[in-house]
C-alpha cells in the first residue's frame, strides 16, 4: 500500500475490470484511489472469474482506442507490442451486415479497431494502471454496502482478509458491471427505485479457440464477421477474430430458437449453416484448442440513474453497472473508457466534494452509455419477444434509415466513413444525416452489392494445410 497524502481527496472504485481501471486512472488527477476487487488478479494474461465474458470475441472500436490512449497514453502501442493488432475497418475485415449486405473492403477511412484476447487487454490495462502509486488495490475484498445516507455517501463497508471495515471516501464509484448491487444499496437508503429497461433478444454465445491454419499467422488474416439478421428470426451469426499466439477466437451466436450449444461436434455444423458458410469453411482447416464455452447473459439492460429524483452526493455509477449490452455489438469496453473520460472532464471544472458534483458526474457518464444503448436496442428490439413494448414509430423509421445507411456504406467509402464514425462511438448518430451519407445515399454513384464475401484468393490459400 502506498503512502497517502493527508490533503488530497479520497476515492473508492468498486471493481477492477476495465471500467474500474479506467475510472481509477482518471481519478488519480484529483484524489488518492482505493480499488476494491473481489477476485485475486492474475499476474499474466489469464482468465478470471470476475470477467465471465472473457473467452468470447472482443473488439475495441476506434472510439475506444482513442479513449484508451487519452486516459493512458501509449497503452494501445504497448498492447500491440505484446501481440495485439490494430485492424483497419473495413480493409482488414470481411463483414456481412444484418441486412445480408457484404461490405466492400475500403481502406480510406481512419478507423482501426484493437483486436486481441480479453486476457491480454486486461493485463495491459492492469500493468499500466496499478503501477500508479496513487492507487491502492485491495484484492479478495467484497463491497458489502454503502456508508452514509440518502443525501451523501461517505464510504463503503468492505469484507476482506482482515475482516469487515469501513473505507471512508469523498467519492465512491461503482464499476462492478452487470452484477452491480447499487439498486439494492440505494433502496436501503430510502431512495426510490430507478427506472429500468430491458431488451432481450434471447441470444446465446458459443466460443471455441482454434490454432490458425496454414500460414495465416504471417498474413494479417482479416476478421471474418457474419452478422445476424433480425428480420429472419432466429438470428444467427459468427465471427473469426485472429489474435495473438497464432490463434483464432471463433464466437457463434443465435437468438431464441436458434442458439448454439456447447457440444463440440455441433460447432462446425452451426457455422456452416449460417446465412453464409464462410466461417464454417475456414474452420475445416483449423485445429480446435479446448472445449466450447457458452454464455446466455446477453440481455440489454439499462438503469436510468441520471433521471433519479434524488441522488446522493459522493456516489457515481459507470460502465456496465449503468447499462449492459448484447456483446455482439462490442461497445462495452469503449463505453467504459468514455465514461471515465466524462468523469475526468467534470472534475476538471468542479470540486470532487462540492454539492451536486455526483449528479453532474452521473449525467455525464450517461451520455456515452446512451449512444451505445441506442445502437444495440435499435437492432435487438426487432427480435420476437425481446421487449414487452413494440418499437415506436420513430424507432422503426430510424431502423429503416440505418439499413439504408448500411447498404450505402457497404459500397461507398465516404458513406462508410460516416457509418463507422457512429458505430465506433466517435460521433453522434446525427453524423448519419451528413452530406457524406446523404449524397451517395440519394444520388450515387452506386456500385453493385457484392454477391460473395470479399476474401481474396491469396488469403484463402493461406488457410490451406
Amino acid at each position: 500500500m502506498s503512502d497517502r497524502s493527508t490533503t488530497r481527496p479520497t476515492a473508492v472504485v468498486i471493481g477492477s475490470s476495465a471500467a474500474g481501471l479506467f475510472a481509477a486512472a482518471a481519478l488519480t488527477e484529483f484524489a488518492d484511489v482505493t480499488l476494491v476487487e473481489r477476485d485475486t488478479l492474475p499476474e499474466g494474461p489469464e482468465a478470471r472469474r470476475g470477467v465471465p465474458q472473457a473467452r468470447h470475441a472482443h473488439l475495441v472500436w476506434s472510439g475506444g482506442v482513442s479513449a484508451f490512449n487519452e486516459l493512458l497514453p501509449g497503452v494501445v502501442e504497448d498492447m500491440v507490442a505484446s501481440g495485439a493488432r490494430l485492424a483497419h475497418i473495413m480493409g482488414d475485415m470481411v463483414s456481412r451486415a444484418p441486412n445480408e449486405v457484404w461490405f466492400r473492403r475500403f481502406s480510406s477511412t481512419h478507423h482501426r479497431n484493437l483486436v486481441c484476447s480479453r486476457e491480454l487487454l486486461d493485463k495491459g490495462l492492469r500493468d499500466r494502471v496499478l503501477a500508479d502509486e496513487r492507487i491502492t488495490l485491495l484484492q479478495d475484498t467484497n463491497a458489502l454496502d454503502l456508508v452514509g445516507d440518502a443525501n451523501r455517501i461517505t464510504g463503503v463497508r468492505i469484507s476482506g482478509t482482515d475482516g469487515e471495515q469501513i473505507l471512508t471516501a469523498d467519492l465512491v464509484i461503482d464499476a462492478s458491471g452487470r452484477g452491480s448491487r447499487t439498486p439494492k444499496w440505494l433502496e436501503s437508503l430510502g431512495l426510490a427505485p430507478v427506472a429500468i429497461r430491458e431488451v432481450d433478444a434471447g441470444f446465446a454465445y458459443a466460443t471455441r479457440l482454434y490454432r490458425a491454419p496454414g500460414t495465416t499467422a504471417q498474413s494479417n488474416f482479416p476478421l471474418i464477421n457474419v452478422q445476424a439478421n433480425p428480420a429472419k428470426a432466429p438470428g444467427q451469426g459468427g465471427i473469426i477474430l485472429p489474435i495473438e499466439g497464432n490463434r483464432w477466437i471463433v464466437t457463434l451466436s443465435g437468438s431464441r430458437g436458434g442458439e448454439p450449444t456447447d457440444h463440440p461436434d455441433a460447432f462446425l455444423d452451426f457455422a456452416l449453416a449460417l446465412g453464409d458458410p464462410i466461417i464454417g469453411e475456414l474452420l475445416k482447416e483449423a485445429q480446435p484448442i479446448g472445449d466450447v464455452a457458452t454464455s446466455h447473459s446477453t440481455a440489454n439492460r439499462r438503469r436510468y440513474y441520471e433521471d433519479a429524483a434524488r441522488w446522493p452526493d459522493g456516489f457515481t455509477v459507470i460502465g456496465d453497472a449503468i447499462a449492459s449490452y448484447n456483446p455482439v455489438y462490442g461497445h462495452g469496453l469503449t463505453v467504459a473508457a468514455q465514461c471515465a473520460i466524462a468523469v475526468r472532464d467534470v472534475l476538471r471544472s468542479t470540486s470532487i466534494t462540492a454539492p451536486g458534483t455526483a449528479r453532474r458526474l452521473q449525467r455525464a457518464a450517461a451520455r456515452p452509455v446512451a449512444a451505445a444503448w441506442d445502437l444495440a436496442v435499435g437492432q435487438d428490439a426487432f427480435y420476437p419477444g425481446a421487449t414487452g413494448t413494440p418499437p415506436k414509430l420513430a424507432e422503426r423509421f430510424l431502423a429503416r434509415f440505418v439499413d439504408r445507411a448500411v447498404e450505402t456504406g457497404a459500397r461507398n467509402p465516404r458513406a462508410l466513413g460516416a457509418l463507422l464514425d457512429v458505430m465506433s462511438l466517435e460521433k453522434a448518430p446525427t453524423r448519419l444525416f451528413s452530406p457524406d451519407m446523404l449524397i451517395p445515399m440519394l444520388f450515387g454513384p452506386r456500385k453493385p452489392h457484392l454477391s460473395a464475401p470479399p476474401l481474396g484468393e491469396a488469403e484463402r490459400k493461406t488457410t490451406a494445410s
